[in-house]
C-alpha cells in the first residue's frame, strides 16, 4: 500500500468526512487529509482552524496527517509523492461532477482516484447545510465530531453578536 489524499474544504469537517478519513486510513499506510484553499470563497472558518479541528477529530488515526494546499491537488500529490485521490459520494449527482474531476486527474498526471460510497447514515450531510440549521438554531450535535461542534455555536454566537 502506498499514501492517499483525502481533499476537501471541510468547512468545517463533519462525520460524513471523518467516515472517508477513517476508511481510507484503514486501507493506505498514510491519509493526506488536505484542506484546499479556494481564495474566492470566504469560508466560516479560517484554514488554520480547519485543519486544528481536523487534527482533533483525526487524533486517534495515527496514519493520518493534515496538510492544506492552494493550486492543483495533482501537483499538490506530485510534490508529496502519492498517486491516489480518495473521495467520498453521496449520491450520482457527486459521482457526475467527482468523475469529472478523477478523469482529469489522471490525463494530467496519472493519480487515480477512489471513491467510497457514502455510509447512508451520512449521505445528507454537507458542511453548508450543517452551517446553515445550526445558524436557526437546529440541532446538529449528532452530525459533527463534539469538538467541532462547540467551535460552531461558538463562530455563530460570535458573529450574532
Amino acid at each position: 500500500m502506498a499514501g492517499a489524499l483525502c481533499p476537501g474544504s471541510f468547512d468545517p469537517v463533519h462525520n460524513g468526512h471523518i467516515d472517508v478519513i477513517s476508511r481510507a486510513a484503514a486501507q493506505f499506510d498514510e491519509v493526506v487529509v488536505t484542506v484546499l484553499i479556494n481564495k474566492n470563497k470566504q469560508g466560516m472558518f479560517s484554514i488554520d482552524e480547519r485543519m486544528e479541528m481536523l487534527r482533533e477529530a483525526t487524533s486517534d488515526l495515527p496514519n493520518v496527517r493534515i496538510e492544506s494546499w492552494y493550486g492543483l491537488l495533482v501537483d499538490f500529490a506530485r510534490e508529496q509523492g502519492i498517486n491516489a485521490i480518495v473521495k467520498g459520494l453521496r449520491d450520482a449527482t457527486d459521482f457526475g461532477y467527482e468523475l469529472q474531476m478523477a478523469q482529469m486527474n489522471r490525463k494530467l498526471t496519472g493519480v487515480d482516484t477512489y471513491f467510497l460510497a457514502s455510509n447512508p447514515a451520512h449521505t445528507f450531510l454537507s458542511s453548508s447545510l450543517i452551517k446553515e440549521v445550526a445558524a436557526l438554531s437546529g440541532d446538529v450535535a449528532d452530525m459533527l465530531p463534539p469538538a467541532v461542534h462547540k467551535r460552531l455555536l461558538a463562530r455563530i454566537a460570535e458573529r450574532r453578536g
